[in-house]
């Protein structure tokens, strides 16, 4: 049975015709959009503050905010796939908006309330086992597991043309668990993520909703009587 439906979709299509050797040059040429992902990022970073005490306050995400911040990460998604992970050579858009014929896609389900106690924990205390396993798989001051595979594939692409199925699948299951944290510690959404590598361009899930991790509830508790009784 494929897994419950998360709150944040990733999905992209390989590019079936890659140049061997336009990756070597690619970081060079994805230069102006990292220039406008710093200032965006900066944007990011000070409108999830203001979420935080919004929805600590209301329970609610504001739904500007909400758009904005989903459209920062999606540009990001886009860049990464042009430039990291290599998966295709058309140049990303400069928009924040969702471009249904380029391959790589982002999407968030936009919640209708959140917990009010559980966003004092969840992007630091309740991520942290994520961010563990996010370490590995992207590094930090070394190369992560999905670095090195992209170097493996960018290797056989260059000799062959080709970009190893397999390779492409699991890195997009690796990005996939990634952007899933991103979106649950930017507080975009109360559903736990799931310990799962789902592989492949593509999610397949079911209708089912996402059962929210087991100590999302306590920790909610725990934190608004924190809170009260501070």
């Amino acid at each position: 049975m494929p897994p419950a439906r998360y709150p944040v979709h990733v999905d992209a299509e390989l590019d079936p015709s890659l140049s061997r050797g336009l990756w070597l040059v690619k970081w060079l040429l994805a230069i102006p959009h990292y220039v406008v992902l710093i200032f965006l990022w900066l944007a990011f970073f000070l409108l999830s503050i203001v979420a935080f005490f919004a929805i600590l306050i209301t329970g609610r995400y504001p739904r500007g905010l909400f758009t904005f911040n989903v459209g920062v990460m999606r540009w990001s998604w886009r860049v990464t796939y042009y430039a990291s992970t290599l998966g295709t050579d058309r140049y990303p858009p400069f928009t924040l908006h969702d471009v249904p014929d380029y391959p790589a896609h982002l999407e968030i389900d936009p919640p209708e309330r959140l917990s009010r106690g559980l966003v004092l924990v969840k992007w630091w205390l309740l991520a942290i086992p994520h961010y563990i396993v996010v370490g590995i798989f992207i590094g930090g001051t070394s190369v992560g597991l999905a670095g090195f595979l992209v170097l493996v594939a960018a290797v056989v692409l260059l000799f062959t043309g080709r970009y190893p199925r397999p390779i492409f699948d699991l890195v997009i299951g690796l990005n996939r668990w990634r952007l899933r944290v991103n979106g649950y510690t930017a507080l975009m959404t109360d559903a736990y993520p799931p310990f799962q590598l789902d592989q492949g361009g593509h999610e397949e899930y079911d209708e089912r909703p996402p059962v929210p991790g087991p100590t999302s509830g306590a920790a909610a508790g725990a934190a608004a009587g924190a809170a009260t009784g501070s």
